[in-house]
């Protein structure tokens, strides 16, 4: 599986910004897309996850009620719609594809810079 992240930028506190994942390869084979974002000298921080087969979701309660993970209708896209953004939301954004249920993330794309500032 390829994943190819894009939609970061600069943004003003409040502003918004969809973040978009495209997935080529073999996609049968992945049971779900993440995101996680990864700010300057932190961790790398789990954000959403939407299963491929059934649409559900999963939030980290940093980002619940202001971020919304959705899929296209070919099992090839997915995208982040962030709204409220704070500064505190300032990283790069990666996707990745988990082949499993409880299975570790094995397929990641190369990041998207979000910057949320004034």
């Amino acid at each position: 599986v390829q994943l190819q992240a894009s939609g970061g930028g600069l943004v003003q506190p409040g502003g918004s910004l969809r973040l978009s994942c495209a997935a080529t390869g073999r996609t049968d084979s992945s049971y779900a897309l993440g995101w996680f974002r990864q700010a300057p000298g932190k961790a790398r921080e789990f954000i959403a996850r939407i299963r491929w087969r059934d649409g559900s979701t999963d939030y980290a309660d940093s980002v619940k009620g202001r971020f919304t993970i959705s899929r296209g209708n070919a099992r090839n896209t997915v995208y982040l719609q962030m709204n409220g953004l704070k500064p505190e939301d300032t990283a790069v954004y990666y996707c990745a594809s988990q082949p499993g249920r409880l299975m570790s993330y094995d397929y990641w794309g190369q990041g998207t810079q979000v910057t949320v500032s004034s």
